[in-house]
């Protein structure tokens, strides 16, 4: 009886997610046996594996103020949370004014699946206007939406060719019934600088992946402003330098729901090549001629911003706790393994305090680049918390 009811039930859920891939439900919550069994299959990624569970490491934690006082209470947290944020913004550099009042323009469109395509343009920045792709799927009310950012906006939507596999997280997530919107850096990833500076390459004011971040803010409103959009429902997600780029994104801007952070790399970890935040388009941004690009040493040494960090005691899992309570999702490859749990469990202690748990999960793939296996549990993610 247990069994067929369970088939029963798994039937109903993969029906439940057809529709939505055909654009037939927009704003239908999942029946209650759904989200169970939708979460008994995400469960066993929001608990650390049993070596690294309750550890801590010597890391600083968010749980103390930096004159090292203890938090004890959720009101204690809120001005935690207060000076981390501010620490880190005068670290990297004070953002330019939010865009919160411009809209979409729509450059053209095309039918694709069960979506339409548009080619948008809008500012992310008070200086610098990007193109990227909006997918809204058929169907009628208002919908879950999530932004994909990448260092071209045609991969995340199915059109980067071969040497980008399952990396269209835009159009996978469009053909589930979400909103999407593709971001990318092409004009600065041809020229090799890759990210954003402010007021420009030569001056800037801001460590260019706090201005990723900013630019992704400033595609919440955009996107917000949508009639087909639930903006208190709109996550992110990107991959490897995307990955990053989501990271600080959801972290420093907390009108994003939830986010899935894919191999960036999230902790500092001068023994990784590519968990490279002291290249200077990331956090080690200096005045041109740039060091050479690669791993620390001697004759080729950290600068800027990211030296400073490293020097005083600063790690990314004090942004991490800026998410709690909300959700994300660490789809860990060669460079998040397992034991970046030690880390992840400062969150998950903050998350305790304010009367959450689940709110901080991690999968594992020995490679970086994702999976099939790795995106469908992205996918069920944001399903879960947005859906």
């Amino acid at each position: 009886m247990k069994c067929s009811m369970k088939v029963v039930l798994l039937f109903s859920l993969f029906v439940f997610c057809s529709m939505i891939g055909m654009g037939q439900v927009a704003d239908r919550p999942a029946k209650p046996e759904q989200k169970r069994l939708a979460w008994e299959e995400l469960a066993p990624y929001f608990s650390a594996p049993g070596e690294y569970d309750g550890k801590f490491g010597t890391y600083r934690s968010p749980l103390k103020f930096y004159d090292g006082r203890e938090v004890k209470t959720k009101e204690e947290w809120k001005s935690r949370r207060s000076e981390i944020l501010t620490r880190w913004h005068q670290l990297m550099g004070k953002w330019p004014p939010l865009l919160k009042n411009q809209e979409l323009t729509i450059l053209d469109s095309v039918e694709r699946d069960n979506f339409t395509q548009y080619r948008v343009r809008f500012f992310w920045t008070p200086n610098e206007e990007t193109e990227g792709y909006l997918l809204v799927p058929q169907g009628s009310g208002k919908r879950p939406a999530v932004i994909t950012v990448f260092y071209e906006p045609e991969t995340a939507i199915g059109l980067g060719g071969p040497d980008h596999p399952n990396r269209d997280f835009a159009y996978q997530l469009a053909r589930r019934g979400f909103v999407t919107l593709s971001l990318g850096t092409t004009a600065a990833t041809k020229a090799k600088t890759y990210a954003i500076y402010y007021p420009d390459i030569d001056h800037a004011t801001v460590a260019p992946l706090s201005m990723l971040a900013y630019a992704a803010a400033n595609a919440w409103y955009v996107l917000s402003k949508r009639p087909e959009v639930d903006s208190t429902r709109i996550g992110i997600m990107g991959h490897s330098f995307g990955g990053k780029w989501a990271l600080f994104a959801s972290c420093l801007f907390e009108k994003f729901a939830c986010a899935v952070w894919s191999d960036p790399g999230i902790v500092f970890d001068e023994s990784r090549r590519d968990v490279n935040y002291w290249e200077p388009w990331y956090l080690g941004y200096h005045p041109r001629p740039w060091r050479k690009r690669g791993m620390i040493t001697a004759e080729n040494p950290a600068t800027g911003l990211y030296r400073q960090l490293v020097k005083e005691g600063y790690d990314l899992h004090e942004l991490h706790a800026l998410m709690a309570p909300r959700p994300f999702l660490v789809s860990g490859g060669s460079e998040d393994t397992p034991g970046r749990w030690i880390r992840l469990n400062h969150t998950v202690a903050v998350n305790r305090l304010l009367g959450f748990g689940d709110r901080v999960g991690m999968t594992n793939r020995p490679m970086h680049s994702p999976t099939e296996g790795s995106n469908g549990i992205a996918y069920l993610f944001f399903e879960y918390f947005l859906q």
